[in-house]
């Protein structure tokens, strides 16, 4: 995968994933995956920190919690933020193909 296509991959997959869920409330965010016994918004923040830690290898950062906050509805920002830091630091083409396969495994087991 080239940087470019990684790049829109990524920017796009967030996005699609983002509009499957900006509009959850409260309780189904609490349901459980369909893959897992998880919550959705555990599954949701799983791949928040997931970003982040691509992210901060990218820029050779030591990786850092990220923290879960008290309202899940939240959620959907925080991906939206630790996505456009991942793509602000040049990954790899492998940190992309992985930010990709992970938001594309998290959309199919909302």
């Amino acid at each position: 995968m080239g940087d470019s296509q990684g790049r829109d991959e990524v920017g796009q997959g967030v996005e699609l994933l983002v509009r499957q869920v900006a509009h959850w409330q409260q309780p189904r965010w609490s349901a459980t995956a369909s893959r897992g016994n998880v919550s959705r918004a555990d599954l949701v923040h799983r791949l928040v920190q997931e970003i982040a830690n691509l992210a901060a290898d990218a820029e050779g950062q030591p990786r850092r919690t990220v923290p879960r906050l008290g309202n899940d509805l939240v959620l959907p920002d925080q991906l939206r933020v630790v996505a456009a830091d991942l793509l602000a630091v040049a990954p790899t083409g492998g940190a992309l193909a992985r930010a990709a396969t992970e938001v594309a495994a998290t959309r199919t087991a909302l």
